[in-house]
């Protein structure tokens, strides 16, 4: 795993997301009730970064939301909760190191399809 430091864990507001651009893939860092996570920052419906979107719970699941068409996606899992969108979005393992957040962009969570 290739950990790196995506930002400040003080940059990301609390129930809200923060958009890292590197080289090759903008990260949404998201932090919701205390829990952060890592996704890839671009809806895979209308490829807009979903850190323009709110950040909340739906149906018991913490999700970001598509601000151009409303798509709902599962920070856990990067699944898309409710249409338009229909395919997941990649999720990375995050972790805390002081007021360090790191991002394993390139180990995506594999997550079993239901």
């Amino acid at each position: 795993m290739a950990f790196e430091r995506m930002c400040a864990l003080s940059e990301v507001p609390e129930d809200g997301s923060l958009q890292v651009q590197l080289p090759d893939i903008d990260v949404a860092v998201v932090r919701f009730e205390g829990e952060l996570y890592a996704l890839e920052d671009r809806c895979s419906h209308a490829d807009v970064p979903l850190t323009e979107g709110d950040v909340d719970e739906v149906d018991g699941a913490p999700t970001i939301e598509c601000a151009l068409h409303g798509s709902c996606f599962d920070l856990r899992t990067g699944e898309p909760t409710n249409l338009p969108a229909t395919e997941p979005v990649p999720v990375y393992p995050v972790r805390v190191e002081g007021d360090d957040v790191l991002v394993d962009v390139e180990a995506p969570i594999a997550v079993a399809s239901t």
